[in-house]
């Protein structure tokens, strides 16, 4: 029988995937576009603190793998980081939203499919959050196989998705968004530490 502890470390595996999704904003210089350049800052300033909030709670999970954690303790922390990465994507969401259509070709349809794809994650992280919430931390063997559970959706969920950011991200938009320095810090953040 799996303990709490290897399936949590699952989790973080997991989780470290979906964090790629929100960091994907890279591409490569190229000339500049007034406008284009002034939708790219504006989301990506907004994203920015996201990009760190999803960071920290995935650095959170990650934390809470060691074997002295208590199902308690796992699941109060799965629970805040599920619920400050549902709250962190649905801000993303909200941001490109408010930008509105990049000046590109399709820059509507885009826009409207990648804030779609954006409030879906959020909702499937406010899933797994109840999900984590329900599950019973006195017996440590159900509270494993929920956890297992919850990993393998937050497998998928890392897995899928991020088609219509990466549409979103081609091209120009994905230039213009390499320029602004919000993005680019975003982007290439160090990995959270151990702490």
């Amino acid at each position: 029988m799996e303990g709490t502890n290897p399936v949590n470390k699952k989790l973080a595996a997991a989780l470290s995937g979906g964090a790629v999704l929100v960091l994907a904003l890279s591409g490569c210089s190229g000339d500049s576009n007034e406008e284009l350049d002034a939708w790219a800052k504006s989301v990506c300033d907004a994203v920015k603190p996201q990009a760190k909030a999803i960071e920290d709670a995935n650095a959170a999970i990650q934390k809470q793998t060691s074997d002295n954690s208590t199902p308690e303790d796992v699941q109060k922390t799965d629970s805040g980081a599920f619920q400050d990465m549902s709250d962190a994507y649905q801000a993303i969401g909200a941001a490109v939203d408010k930008a509105g259509a990049p000046p590109v070709d399709d820059g509507a349809k885009k826009q409207q499919a990648a804030v779609k794809e954006l409030k879906s994650i959020s909702a499937a992280y406010a899933d797994l959050k109840k999900k984590v919430d329900d599950l019973n931390t006195e017996d440590q063997a159900k509270f494993a196989d929920g956890l297992k559970d919850i990993a393998s959706e937050l497998d998928k969920l890392s897995k899928s998705g991020n088609d219509a950011l990466q549409k979103l991200e081609e091209g120009e938009v994905g230039k213009a968004m390499q320029r602004q320095a919000s993005c680019k810090s975003a982007s290439s953040s160090p990995a959270a530490t151990q702490g």
